[in-house]
Protein backbone atom coordinates (compact mmCIF):
# COMPACT_ATOMS: atom_id res chain seq x y z
CA UNK A 1 0.00 0.00 0.00
CA UNK A 2 2.09 3.32 -1.36
CA UNK A 3 1.06 6.61 0.96
CA UNK A 4 -1.53 8.15 -1.40
CA UNK A 5 -3.78 5.06 -1.11
CA UNK A 6 -2.84 4.67 2.94
CA UNK A 7 -4.29 8.16 2.87
CA UNK A 8 -7.29 7.83 1.28
CA UNK A 9 -8.26 4.78 3.57
CA UNK A 10 -7.43 6.77 6.88
CA UNK A 11 -9.55 9.23 5.23
CA UNK A 12 -12.59 7.51 4.39
CA UNK A 13 -12.32 5.32 7.97
CA UNK A 14 -12.76 8.71 9.56
CA UNK A 15 -15.90 9.48 7.44
CA UNK A 16 -17.60 6.11 7.91
CA UNK A 17 -16.80 6.80 11.75
CA UNK A 18 -18.28 10.70 12.03
CA UNK A 19 -21.36 9.06 9.58
CA UNK A 20 -21.98 6.24 12.18
CA UNK A 21 -22.08 8.56 14.62
CA UNK A 22 -24.19 10.92 13.31
CA UNK A 23 -26.70 7.77 12.20
CA UNK A 24 -26.29 6.68 16.11
CA UNK A 25 -27.52 9.95 17.45
CA UNK A 26 -30.40 10.27 14.51
CA UNK A 27 -31.71 7.08 15.88
CA UNK A 28 -31.29 8.11 19.61
CA UNK A 29 -32.76 11.46 18.79
CA UNK A 30 -35.71 10.47 16.76
CA UNK A 31 -36.81 6.67 16.49
CA UNK A 32 -35.45 4.47 19.52
CA UNK A 33 -33.12 5.41 22.81
CA UNK A 34 -32.29 3.22 25.29
CA UNK A 35 -32.75 4.11 29.18
CA UNK A 36 -31.38 2.61 32.40
CA UNK A 37 -34.20 2.17 35.16
CA UNK A 38 -33.09 4.22 38.06
CA UNK A 39 -35.85 3.12 40.54
CA UNK A 40 -37.91 0.20 41.91
CA UNK A 41 -41.38 2.01 40.82
CA UNK A 42 -42.27 -0.16 38.29
CA UNK A 43 -41.66 -3.75 40.17
CA UNK A 44 -42.15 -6.24 39.05
CA UNK A 45 -42.77 -5.17 35.48
CA UNK A 46 -39.29 -3.48 35.47
CA UNK A 47 -36.53 -4.49 37.57
CA UNK A 48 -34.10 -1.88 39.56
CA UNK A 49 -31.33 -1.54 36.90
CA UNK A 50 -33.25 -3.35 34.02
CA UNK A 51 -32.34 -1.63 30.18
CA UNK A 52 -35.12 -0.86 28.44
CA UNK A 53 -36.07 0.79 25.11
CA UNK A 54 -38.35 3.45 24.19
CA UNK A 55 -39.85 3.84 21.02
CA UNK A 56 -39.51 7.63 20.37
CA UNK A 57 -40.78 7.92 16.87
CA UNK A 58 -44.45 7.38 17.45
CA UNK A 59 -44.79 10.48 19.42
CA UNK A 60 -42.81 12.61 17.16
CA UNK A 61 -45.44 11.68 14.51
CA UNK A 62 -48.56 12.35 16.39
CA UNK A 63 -49.81 9.34 18.48
CA UNK A 64 -50.29 9.81 21.75
CA UNK A 65 -50.30 7.85 24.79
CA UNK A 66 -52.88 5.03 25.36
CA UNK A 67 -53.89 3.87 28.78
CA UNK A 68 -51.73 1.12 30.00
CA UNK A 69 -48.65 2.49 27.76
CA UNK A 70 -45.70 2.44 29.89
CA UNK A 71 -43.75 5.83 29.11
CA UNK A 72 -40.65 7.76 29.74
CA UNK A 73 -41.00 11.48 31.06
CA UNK A 74 -39.59 14.38 32.05
CA UNK A 75 -39.03 13.65 35.80
CA UNK A 76 -40.86 16.85 37.71
CA UNK A 77 -38.97 16.58 40.74
CA UNK A 78 -35.47 16.44 38.99
CA UNK A 79 -34.35 13.62 41.21
CA UNK A 80 -33.66 11.73 38.09
CA UNK A 81 -33.58 12.95 34.37
CA UNK A 82 -36.72 10.69 33.13
CA UNK A 83 -38.83 8.21 34.82
CA UNK A 84 -41.02 5.29 33.73
CA UNK A 85 -44.36 4.59 34.57
CA UNK A 86 -47.76 3.42 33.10
CA UNK A 87 -50.29 5.82 31.80
CA UNK A 88 -53.25 5.01 34.01
CA UNK A 89 -55.14 7.94 32.38
CA UNK A 90 -55.52 9.97 29.36
CA UNK A 91 -56.85 13.49 28.88
CA UNK A 92 -60.88 14.17 29.78
CA UNK A 93 -60.59 10.84 32.16
CA UNK A 94 -62.01 11.37 35.14
CA UNK A 95 -59.58 9.78 38.22
CA UNK A 96 -60.53 8.75 41.75
CA UNK A 97 -58.61 6.85 44.49
CA UNK A 98 -60.93 5.11 47.07
CA UNK A 99 -60.61 2.06 49.44
CA UNK A 100 -56.97 1.22 47.57
CA UNK A 101 -58.57 0.92 44.18
CA UNK A 102 -58.56 3.04 41.18
CA UNK A 103 -61.78 4.90 39.66
CA UNK A 104 -61.58 5.19 35.86
CA UNK A 105 -64.58 6.92 35.13
CA UNK A 106 -66.37 5.74 37.91
CA UNK A 107 -65.29 2.23 36.95
CA UNK A 108 -62.82 0.17 39.32
CA UNK A 109 -59.55 -0.01 37.12
CA UNK A 110 -58.54 -3.63 36.14
CA UNK A 111 -54.91 -3.82 36.86
CA UNK A 112 -53.27 -7.15 37.13
CA UNK A 113 -49.62 -5.51 36.94
CA UNK A 114 -50.17 -4.54 40.55
CA UNK A 115 -50.50 -8.18 41.95
CA UNK A 116 -53.26 -7.11 44.31
CA UNK A 117 -50.93 -4.25 45.77
CA UNK A 118 -53.52 -1.28 46.97
CA UNK A 119 -53.27 2.62 45.73
CA UNK A 120 -53.60 5.14 48.07
CA UNK A 121 -53.80 9.31 47.61
CA UNK A 122 -49.90 10.40 48.68
CA UNK A 123 -51.14 13.78 49.33
CA UNK A 124 -49.71 15.32 46.52
CA UNK A 125 -52.85 15.09 44.72
CA UNK A 126 -56.33 15.60 45.23
CA UNK A 127 -58.93 13.45 44.21
CA UNK A 128 -61.19 12.56 42.31
CA UNK A 129 -59.41 14.52 39.21
CA UNK A 130 -59.78 14.97 35.64
CA UNK A 131 -57.05 14.79 33.73
CA UNK A 132 -56.90 17.81 30.79
CA UNK A 133 -56.98 17.13 27.16
CA UNK A 134 -52.98 17.90 26.79
CA UNK A 135 -52.18 15.51 29.93
CA UNK A 136 -51.82 11.96 31.40
CA UNK A 137 -51.53 10.60 34.34
CA UNK A 138 -49.01 8.17 35.52
CA UNK A 139 -48.48 6.10 38.49
CA UNK A 140 -46.15 3.00 39.00
CA UNK A 141 -46.91 -0.81 38.96
CA UNK A 142 -45.34 -0.97 42.16
CA UNK A 143 -47.86 1.17 44.33
CA UNK A 144 -46.83 1.15 47.66
CA UNK A 145 -43.67 2.46 46.70
CA UNK A 146 -43.54 4.90 43.76
CA UNK A 147 -43.38 8.56 43.73
CA UNK A 148 -45.87 9.19 40.79
CA UNK A 149 -48.70 11.03 39.71
CA UNK A 150 -49.95 10.60 43.05
CA UNK A 151 -47.17 12.92 44.10
CA UNK A 152 -46.21 14.97 41.65
CA UNK A 153 -49.51 15.42 39.66
CA UNK A 154 -51.04 15.55 36.15
CA UNK A 155 -48.00 15.14 33.14
CA UNK A 156 -48.06 17.23 30.19
CA UNK A 157 -47.75 15.32 26.87
CA UNK A 158 -44.91 17.56 26.58
CA UNK A 159 -42.79 15.87 29.25
CA UNK A 160 -43.42 12.26 27.45
CA UNK A 161 -40.46 11.50 25.79
CA UNK A 162 -41.05 7.64 24.71
CA UNK A 163 -42.91 4.64 24.95
CA UNK A 164 -41.13 1.98 26.49
CA UNK A 165 -41.63 -1.61 24.49
CA UNK A 166 -39.01 -3.75 25.32
CA UNK A 167 -36.17 -4.73 28.12
CA UNK A 168 -32.59 -5.91 26.49
CA UNK A 169 -30.70 -6.42 29.75
CA UNK A 170 -30.48 -8.32 31.92
CA UNK A 171 -30.64 -11.08 29.08
CA UNK A 172 -32.83 -13.04 31.59
CA UNK A 173 -35.13 -10.45 31.23
CA UNK A 174 -34.90 -9.65 27.48
CA UNK A 175 -38.58 -9.52 25.92
CA UNK A 176 -41.91 -7.53 25.40
CA UNK A 177 -43.05 -4.91 28.02
CA UNK A 178 -46.25 -5.00 28.73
Amino acid sequence: MNARSFGRFIFETVILIVLAFILAQGIKTFLIEPYLIPSGSMIPTIELRDRVLADKLSFWVGSRPKRGDIVVLDDPTDEFPQLIKRVIAIGGDTLDLRDGKVYLNDEILDEPYTYGKPTYPLGGVTFPLEVPYDSVFVMGDNRTNSADGRVFGITPLSSVNGRGFWTYWPITRFGVLR
